[in-house]
């Protein structure tokens, strides 16, 4: 009898399993893929218009895809940049009829810089002028970032440490910080540095920082966020804060060195404390707060992408003790770089591989 009682609740579980699984596989599947167009090694997108995306490919060439036509135009530029391991044509951000563009900079002797330029948008050709370099430049081929977001007349923008650890901690220089200036490149007059932090460069509004790869604004709160790449674990999503510290290298947001070495404490008190942690590491990438009609239930939710997971990843987090993920979908379009959301229908669209996705519903 207890044998027969215990196939019977085994039995239970087991439906109750199947059931919760198909629902999972059926939500999966209410989605369509569209491959729009091959790229090459795609970075960063920005709408232009309804119709027509403007695209970095990290290689160095900057395209403009026309939705309807699915034509792909070749926009000429004269960026003196460098493709060097992470490095190369980054993040691309159109505004008011400018074009803003972080890119790895060449300046010289092997030394490259996580750098913003800015000009105005040409479809034939971009006249771009620096107005950033993070300094020092670097040789090194890692953690360069970036993205730009912009609130108000203030352009933020994150600057990896590139792969040098403890510079994140070091204010007198970018590298591991997050920026904040003027859309022409001026400073700020409420900036950290002329507020109680005068050893701080200027344009540092926030430090601690070892590979942020997302950044945006949201349209709900007025809020910037950000999306960081832990080491061996420790990706993290949280929200940029002034003068404030994120504790890269005292920290380890929960991950290790790739030696196997611990790092440090997740959080301690004293340092920013992020929104939510991915421990293993999904390497995070692009993100935004979605807000748009297709996807409607989602107003107001993180939308995270990942490399390495090949997923993407939906956070709630209206309510900071009680964070809810969800994974949309994952290993379905391959490493994904980029989304963007259609302003004018809530369309999603991703950078991943090689190409430019649409998702919608089915």
């Amino acid at each position: 009898m207890v044998g027969q009682n215990y196939l019977e609740v085994k039995k239970f579980f087991l439906s109750v399993i199947f059931f919760l699984i198909s629902i999972k596989v059926s939500f999966a599947e209410n989605f369509n893929f569209k491959k729009i167009v091959d790229l090459n090694d795609p970075w960063s997108s920005t709408f232009i218009s309804s119709n027509e995306l403007l695209i970095t490919e990290k290689s160095g060439k900057i395209k403009l895809v026309n939705f309807n036509s699915k034509k792909v135009l070749e926009i000429k530029h004269n960026l003196n940049y460098l493709e060097h391991g992470q490095g190369g044509l980054l993040d691309i951000l159109f505004k008011d009829d400018n074009v803003y563009i972080s890119y790895t900079e060449n300046r010289g002797d092997g030394k490259t810089s996580t750098s913003i330029a800015k000009g105005e948008f040409n479809k034939n050709n971009l006249i771009f002028k620096n107005i950033f370099q993070a300094n020092p430049p670097i040789d090194s081929g890692y953690h360069f970032g970036s993205r730009l977001a912009i609130k108000d007349n203030f352009l933020f923008a994150s600057a990896g440490e590139r792969g040098q650890g403890m510079i994140a901690q070091d204010p007198t220089q970018h590298p591991g910080s997050i920026i904040r200036i003027n859309i022409d490149g001026s400073i700020p007059k409420d900036n950290p540095k002329f507020q109680g932090k005068s050893d701080w460069l200027p344009e540092i509004y926030q430090i601690g920082v070892r590979n942020p790869q997302g950044l945006t604004l949201s349209p709900f709160n007025n809020k910037i966020y950000l999306s960081n790449h832990g080491a061996r674990g420790g990706d993290w999503f949280g929200e940029v804060k002034k003068g404030e510290n994120y504790g890269w290298k005292i920290l380890g947001w929960g991950g290790t060195n790739y030696s196997g070495i611990p790092i440090g404490p997740k959080w301690k008190p004293g340092f920013t404390k992020a929104i939510h942690y991915w421990v293993p590491s999904i390497a995070t990438s692009a993100i935004t707060i979605y807000k748009g009609e297709e996807f409607n239930e989602w107003n107001g939710h993180a939308l995270i992408t990942s490399l390495k997971d090949q997923s993407l990843r939906k956070l709630v987090f209206n309510d900071l003790s009680n964070v809810r993920e969800d994974i949309i979908f994952k290993g379905k379009i391959g490493r994904i770089r980029d989304i963007q959301v259609d302003p004018n229908n809530g369309k999603i669209y991703f950078l991943a591989g090689d190409s430019l996705w649409l998702m919608e519903k089915d």
